[in-house]
């Protein structure tokens, strides 16, 4: 049985296959960017309460994590696309 950090590494490096060179470097540099920032220090982390907010769903329709929340609990997923 493999652990995260292995699992991780095989995702990354499958990805490199099917992410065209050009759009990896784009990510490469804009993560170095964002890390020279001091961004990731004053990012929430797990288990920290985000802040409240509203984003269009899929079809468009402006929802707010408070009415998400009513619901019960929330997970956010982030897609970055298809490749």
């Amino acid at each position: 049985m493999s652990t995260l950090e292995q699992r991780l590494a095989a995702i990354r490096k499958a990805s490199e296959k099917n992410i065209p060179e050009d759009a990896q470097k784009i990510m490469h540099r804009v993560t170095e960017e964002l890390q020279s920032a001091g961004l990731a220090e004053k990012a929430i982390g797990e288990g920290d309460q985000a802040p409240a907010f509203a984003l269009p769903n899929q079809d468009g329709t402006i929802v707010s994590s408070d009415e998400l929340l009513e619901q019960g609990p929330l997970v956010l997923s982030f897609f970055r696309g298809h490749w």
